[in-house]
C-alpha cells in the first residue's frame, strides 16, 4: 500500500453553503386559466381521420342494413355486372400482369410485411408504436373475420375466378389486412412531414394496384374491396393519431435517447406559453442542454427576460421536461432491476408524471434548505395535465462537468463535504456522476436530484461516498482523493463505501469514463485501504421477485402465442 503522510490538516466543517443569488428574472402577470381549457398538445384526429372514421361507420351500417333488409342480392347483381365487364377485357398478357400486381395480398407477402415491421419496431425500440401496431393488427383481423362469418357472402359468381381465394368475401380480408399493415408501417416507421406525405401516396398506389388486380382476377367483389380498404385504413389511422400523436411520440431516426423529447414546434410553443401563464417568465428561447449526461428526462436551457440594472436584458433558467413516457420507462427499468437483483430498498416506481416531478421538486427544496450547493428551485410548470411537466430551477451558467473541469484539493474537499452533509440531513443522492457535479469558479455544485432518497439505508449512503471519490479521482488520482477523504471520513467508512460499490451501483457514465481512461480506480482505492471489508451482497430472492419472474415469463409466452396466431391467421 502506498505510504501516507503522518500529519494531516484539520478537516473542514460541514454546514450551509453560502452562494450568490441567482440572476434577477423578470416576471409578468400570470394568466388565470379555466380548468376546462384544452391542453396545448391535444390528441387530434384531424379532418382526414374523422373522415375515414365516418366512412368506416357508414360501411358498417350499410353492411348491417343490407343483411337486415335482405337487399344483399341487389348488391351481388351490381358487383357481378362490374366484374363481368372487367373480365371481358382479359388477355393472357394482362392476366400475367394482374397476377404479379396482386402479390402483396398473398399470404406469404402479408406474413413477410408483418415480420419485417415487428423486427424493425423492436430494433428501433419503438415500443409504444409496437404495442399500437399489435393492437391494430388484432382488431382488424378479428373484426374483418367476424364480418365475413356474419355476412357469409360467397365469392363472385357467373365469372371465372383466376386467383387463389378462401373463406367468405365481405369484406375482402387480404385487402383489409394489407391496408392495415401498410398504414401501420407508415405511421410507425416513417417520420412525419414530406417523407410521410410521399409514403401516403405510395400506400394509396399500392392499394389501388392490388385492388385492381383482385377485381381483374375476380377474387373479390368491388364492394368487398371497398369495405376492406375503408376498415384497413380507418382503424390504424385513428389508433396511431390518438395513441401516438406526432407531438408526443414522434418517429425520428437520430442517435438521441428516447427520453429526449423534441422541444421544437408545438411542444416548444406550449412550453413558452406555459412558462408565462404559470410562472410569469417570458421565455425567448428553449433549447436542449447537456443531453449526453441525461437518460431519464429532457434537460433544457431556457432564455428568459431579466431585470438587470446594468443593462442585461436576458438571463437563463434550467428546465427538466418530464413526460408520461419517462414514468413508463422508469417502471420497466425498475421491473428489470427487480427481476435481475431482487427487491432493492429504493425500487418503487412512480404512478404518474405529476408525482415524479413533485417528488423531485420536494427533494430539491430539502437539499436547498439543508445548505447543499444545489440549484434553487423556481417552480413546476404543467405543459399537458398528467402527461408533461417542466421542473424549473436556477441555471448554473459558466460551469463545467467534473469530468472535464480542473479538480484541486478545494474541489475535492467540497465534493466530500457534500456527501458528509447528505449523511447529516438523512439523504442520499443516488446518482453521483460527472454530469451531476458542476464546477464554476472553484465551487462544486450538485445537480439532478431526481433519484435522491429520504432516509436511505447506510448501504445507499456508503455508495454515494464511493461514487463521489471515483468521480473526483477521474481528474486527479486515487491516493490524493483518499488522503483528503480521511479528513472527513474514517477508514472504516471508506472501506464500507467500496464494499458496497460495484457495477450495479455505479452510474453508467461513470463506468464508461473509467473504462475510457483504462484505469481500475476501484482497485486503486482498495489498495490504499488499511483493511478490506467483504463485498455487500446485493442479490435478494423474495416471493415478490419469484412471482414477478413467473408473471413476466407467462406474459411473454402469451404475447408470443397471440403474435403467432395472428401471423398464421387465414387470409
Amino acid at each position: 500500500m502506498a505510504s501516507l503522510p503522518q500529519a494531516l490538516p484539520e478537516p473542514r466543517e460541514t454546514g450551509r453553503v453560502e452562494r450568490p443569488a441567482p440572476p434577477p428574472i423578470a416576471r409578468v402577470r400570470r394568466r388565470r386559466r379555466p380548468s376546462g381549457e384544452p391542453p396545448p398538445l391535444p390528441r387530434q384526429l384531424r379532418a382526414s381521420g374523422r373522415w375515414w372514421l365516418g366512412l368506416s361507420a357508414l360501411v358498417l351500417l350499410a353492411c348491417l342494413a343490407v343483411v337486415v333488409t335482405g337487399t344483399i342480392r341487389y348488391v351481388d347483381v351490381a358487383d357481378t355486372r362490374v366484374l363481368q365487364a372487367i373480365a371481358s377485357t382479359r388477355t393472357p398478357a394482362l392476366t400475367a400482369v394482374a397476377e404479379v400486381a396482386g402479390v402483396l395480398a398473398g399470404a406469404k407477402a402479408l406474413h413477410a410485411i408483418w415480420l419485417a415491421d415487428l423486427v424493425l419496431l423492436a430494433a428501433f425500440r419503438r415500443w409504444r408504436h409496437l404495442l399500437v401496431w399489435l393492437g391494430v393488427g388484432l382488431l382488424v383481423v378479428n373484426v374483418g373475420t367476424a364480418m365475413t362469418v356474419t355476412l357469409q357472402r360467397p365469392r363472385p359468381f357467373e365469372v371465372a375466378v383466376l386467383g387463389d381465394w378462401s373463406g367468405f368475401a365481405m369484406p375482402s380480408l387480404p385487402v383489409t389486412v394489407l391496408a392495415a399493415l401498410l398504414v401501420s408501417t407508415l405511421y410507425s416507421l416513417v417520420p412525419p412531414g414530406r417523407k410521410r406525405t410521399i409514403g401516403k401516396w405510395v400506400v394509396c398506389g399500392l392499394l389501388v394496384v392490388t385492388a385492381a388486380s383482385r377485381l381483374y382476377l375476380a377474387q373479390d367483389h368491388p364492394t368487398g374491396v371497398l369495405a376492406g380498404v375503408v376498415l384497413g385504413v380507418a382503424t390504424p389511422l385513428a389508433a396511431f393519431r390518438l395513441l401516438t400523436p406526432n407531438a408526443v411520440h414522434p418517429v425520428r431516426y437520430t442517435r438521441a435517447r428516447p427520453a429526449h423529447l423534441d422541444v421544437s414546434g408545438e411542444r416548444g410553443a406550449a412550453i413558452v406559453r406555459a412558462l408565462q401563464d404559470q410562472l410569469g417568465l417570458v421565455a425567448t428561447d428553449v433549447s436542449p442542454f447537456g443531453l449526453a449526461g441525461s437518460g431519464g428526462s429532457t434537460p433544457l436551457r431556457i432564455t428568459v427576460k431579466a431585470h438587470d440594472p446594468q443593462g442585461e436584458e436576458e438571463s437563463h433558467v434550467f428546465g427538466k421536461l418530464y413526460a408520461a413516457t419517462h414514468v413508463r420507462s422508469d417502471r420497466w427499468y425498475k421491473l428489470g432491476r427487480t427481476l435481475l437483483y431482487g427487491r432493492l430498498e429504493d425500487e418503487q416506481p412512480f404512478h404518474s408524471v405529476r408525482r415524479l416531478v413533485q417528488y423531485e421538486d420536494y427533494v430539491l427544496r430539502v437539499l436547498c434548505d439543508g445548505g447543499l450547493p444545489v440549484p434553487q428551485p423556481l417552480g413546476i410548470v404543467e405543459i399537458t395535465p398528467e402527461r408533461e411537466y417542466l421542473l424549473v430551477t436556477e441555471f448554473i451558467s459558466g460551469a463545467r462537468e467534473a469530468g472535464e473541469a480542473e479538480v484541486d484539493d478545494a474541489v475535492i474537499d467540497q465534493g466530500l463535504a457534500i456527501v458528509r452533509r447528505l449523511w447529516e440531513i438523512g439523504m442520499a443522492h443516488r446518482d453521483i456522476k460527472p454530469a451531476n457535479l458542476l464546477v464554476r469558479d472553484g465551487t462544486l455544485h450538485l445537480i439532478d436530484s431526481a433519484f435522491a432518497e429520504v432516509r436511505p439505508s447506510p448501504w445507499r449512503q456508503a455508495v454515494d461516498l464511493a461514487n463521489m471519490m471515483l468521480v473526483l479521482a477521474l481528474r486527479t488520482d486515487a491516493e490524493r482523493v483518499y488522503r483528503r477523504a480521511r479528513l472527513q471520513f474514517s477508514d472504516e467508512e471508506i472501506a464500507e463505501a467500496f464494499a458496497a460499490t460495484r457495477g450495479l451501483t455505479m452510474p453508467s457514465q461513470l463506468r464508461r469514463m473509467i473504462r475510457q481512461q483504462g484505469r481500475d480506480l476501484q482497485e486503486e482505492f482498495l489498495a490504499l485501504l488499511p483493511f478490506r471489508l467483504p463485498p455487500v451482497r446485493i442479490q435478494r430472492w423474495t416471493w415478490r421477485r419469484a412471482g414477478l419472474t413467473v408473471v413476466t415469463l407467462a406474459a411473454a409466452g402469451i404475447a408470443a402465442y397471440v403474435s403467432a396466431g395472428l401471423l398464421g391467421s387465414p387470409l
